[in-house]
């Protein structure tokens, strides 16, 4: 195991985070098992390309840190995949720019991939609230809504049906098996926050491997930071609305028996256990009691609005996405990208294939 290099890429798209990607840059250099490289891809933002190339500029020339300019359209998957395309390591690691790595981050990940079988090993990741404590009202079932490890996911190392984006590890046989992250489905920038695009990655990863095997591991940590305004309501309520949206996507793609597989669980199991805690609590005069039972519902609903208006869109064919066939870049062994067509039926070019 200890011969399989690591790349880890760090997708950036907005100098107001230059703090914390230094602060990524730095955890990951600081790893109790090196990375073979760090990949900075900027989205589509020369000034910050520019100013990255710049403070790295020692670090290129060996290859220990490299900064690359997103070769595909704007968004988070493009970038993910631009870093994929130029990595030499045997598994790639994703970790948001806004968020550090706990120092044996990488160790764990690479421990995962004992088993051949094993495509994906993702991670914990513990919010880090601008305000310096959890909003009283913000149930912990509704941590994604911010990026991090929400209360219903199992605990260990287990095999789940996929990792989540931000701290992340693939196989890279995994992108010759399936291709890379759709495009069209994901974040792009400030604009709505968009996600599931590591969902329907996995789900087609398992349809083309149906052995493969992916884990999540709580002791590969990582802590991202939450800005003051994702601590409000309001952006609760557009990141669940916008869930819904991404959630008729590929529920579209891959069918929603596996689209909403785990959902389903979520939905009936461990949400209405944070209601009733919630009410409990709001009994016992515990405070956020009845603001976490109400921030649980009112986030049910607006995923299910989501969920209703991007089926409608996705029947019409207003809503489509594609998936990128990865070849390494030139530095890497190979060259060249091609692009075929996703669950939607349409090229890159929006056509109908």
């Amino acid at each position: 195991m200890s011969g399989l290099g690591v790349s880890v890429v760090i997708c950036v798209y907005t100098a107001d985070r230059w703090e914390d990607i230094l602060a990524a840059v730095s955890s990951v250099r600081a790893q109790s098992r090196p990375a073979l490289e760090t990949l900075l891809v900027v989205d589509h933002n020369p000034a910050l390309l520019e100013r990255l190339a710049k403070e790295y500029k020692e670090y290129q020339d060996g290859g220990e840190v490299r900064v690359l300019a997103n070769a595909g359209p704007r968004g988070l998957s493009a970038g993910r995949n631009t870093g994929i395309a130029a990595s030499r390591g045997e598994i790639i690691a994703f970790l948001d720019d806004d968020a550090v790595a706990e120092r044996d981050w990488l160790r764990h990940f690479a421990e995962g991939y004992a088993d051949p079988r094993v495509m994906a090993v993702g991670g914990r990741t513990v919010p880090v609230w601008a305000s310096g404590r959890r909003p009283a009202w913000f149930p912990e079932e509704f941590d994604w809504v911010v990026g991090c490890t929400y209360r219903g996911l199992p605990p260990g190392r287990v095999r789940v049906r996929n990792v989540l984006g931000g701290n992340a590890s693939f196989r890279r046989t995994a992108f010759d098996a399936a291709g890379g992250f759709a495009t069209g489905i994901g974040r792009d920038g400030d604009k709505r926050p968009l996600g599931c695009e590591e969902t329907e990655l996995c789900i087609r990863l398992s349809r083309a491997r149906p052995d493969a095997v992916l884990l999540i591991d709580d002791r590969a940590v990582i802590h991202h930071r939450v800005p003051e305004a994702r601590e409000h309501f309001r952006y609760f309520r557009t990141r669940a609305y916008a869930e819904g949206l991404s959630k008729a996507l590929v529920a579209r793609s891959v069918g929603a028996q596996r689209g909403l597989e785990s959902e389903r669980r979520y939905s009936t199991r461990v949400l209405p256990a944070g209601v009733a805690r919630g009410l409990r609590d709001a009994l016992l005069a515990r405070p956020g009691g009845a603001g976490r039972a109400g921030a649980i519902v009112a986030g049910v609903l607006t995923a299910a609005g989501g969920y209703a208006v991007g089926s409608v869109r996705a029947r019409r064919g207003g809503a489509t996405f594609s998936v990128a066939r990865i070849a390494q870049t030139p530095r890497s062994g190979r060259t060249g990208q091609t692009r075929r067509s996703g669950g939607t039926g349409q090229d890159e070019g929006g056509r109908t294939a």
